[in-house]
C-alpha cells in the first residue's frame, strides 16, 4: 500500500451532502479538502438527485480520487427519509462508477468506531477527533462535512488493518510450512536424498 492514493469520502444526503478528500500512503495521511454541499429543499427531489450527480462528478474531476468510501444508509423511523437517503447514496455511487472509481461502503457505526473507538459516538465526538488529527482550526457548522471526511479516514484505516492482517497471515503460513516441512523430514528420513 506504499503507493499514494486519494480517497473521497461521502456522507450522502438529499438536503446536505458531506464530503472529505484525503491523500495517503502507508504512513502519512493529509487532508486535501472537506465540506458540504447544500441542496435547496424546495427543489423537486429528482432535481436534487441530478445535482448530487453533478456535484459528485465535479469533485471527482477536480481531485481525481482512486477510491470512494461512502456511508451506508441507516434504518430510521421514517421510511420516506431512508428511501431518499438511499437514492442520494445511489446517485453518488453512480457518479463514481461513471468515472471508474471503486466503491467501499461502511455503516455509520463502523465509521464512528474506526475514528473514536466506539460505534455509538456522537457526530461531535467524531468531528473533535478529526479536528485534532488534521489540525483543523475551525469546524464547519454542519457536521455532514466531518462525516464525509470520517468515511474517507475509516476506509484508510480499514485498508491499513487489512494490509497488516494479510502480512500476519503470510508470516504465519511461512512459519507453519517450515515447521510442517521439518516434521515431514523427521518422519520420512528415507525420502531425503
Amino acid at each position: 500500500m506504499s503507493k499514494e492514493r486519494v480517497i473521497l469520502g461521502i456522507d450522502p444526503g438529499s438536503n446536505i451532502m458531506g464530503f472529505g478528500i484525503i491523500k495517503c500512503n502507508d504512513r502519512n495521511l493529509h487532508l486535501l479538502q472537506f465540506g458540504d454541499i447544500k441542496f435547496n429543499a424546495k427543489d423537486d427531489h429528482f432535481v436534487r438527485m441530478k445535482q448530487i450527480f453533478e456535484h459528485t462528478s465535479q469533485i471527482i474531476e477536480k481531485y481525481l480520487p482512486d477510491e470512494l468510501a461512502i456511508e451506508a444508509p441507516f434504518y430510521g423511523k421514517n421510511i420516506q427519509s431512508m428511501l431518499k437517503l438511499g437514492r442520494a447514496q445511489g446517485i453518488a455511487i453512480a457518479a463514481a462508477l461513471s468515472h471508474g472509481i471503486p466503491i467501499f461502503e461502511y455503516s455509520p457505526k463502523k465509521i464512528k468506531q474506526s475514528i473514536t473507538g466506539s460505534g455509538s459516538s456522537s457526530k461531535e465526538q467524531v468531528a473533535g477527533i478529526l479536528k485534532q488529527m488534521f489540525q483543523i482550526k475551525e469546524l464547519p457548522k454542519n457536521l455532514d462535512a466531518t462525516d464525509g471526511l470520517a468515511a474517507a479516514v475509516c476506509h484508510y484505516l480499514q485498508k491499513q488493518h487489512d494490509t497488516i492482517e494479510n502480512q500476519s497471515i503470510k508470516k504465519t503460513s511461512v512459519k507453519k510450512s517450515k515447521k510442517d516441512w521439518n516434521q515431514f523430514l523427521k518422519t520420512n528420513p528415507d525420502r531425503l536424498k
